[in-house]
């Protein structure tokens, strides 16, 4: 379950990012998951709620916005959204895409206490 090494992380990142601006906890952490992150929203948010018991996240909640794949094709040149972890083209079943988003996890916002 890589998801807690990926929660640690990001505890460690917000605690770090605290600590610069003098906070004393962190109310709000605010992510961006990619549906083709690798990442299973739920056991993030589990993990989460698992390791934010000591430090300056122990009372964070976890804000998660679920980002589509953004693909981008090379046949028929449309742009197009879509939530399902296939990288053909929906419009004209072309595999010839490329990937704009949706494959990274991103910490976009926190909210601090100071």
């Amino acid at each position: 379950m890589h998801e807690y090494s990926i929660v640690m992380a990001l505890i460690e990142q917000c605690e770090a990012l605290a600590k610069q601006h003098h906070a004393i906890a962190v109310e709000r952490v605010n992510i961006k998951v990619g549906i083709l992150s690798g990442v299973e929203p739920s056991l993030l948010a589990q993990a989460f709620n698992t390791f934010k018991l000591d430090g300056l996240c122990a009372k964070a909640s976890l804000d998660m916005h679920i980002q589509p794949l953004v693909l981008q094709c090379n046949h028929c040149h449309k742009r197009t959204e879509q939530m399902q972890r296939v990288v053909l083209c929906p419009d004209c079943n072309s595999a010839d895409t490329q990937v704009i988003d949706g494959e990274d996890m991103m910490l976009m916002q926190l909210e601090m206490d100071t």
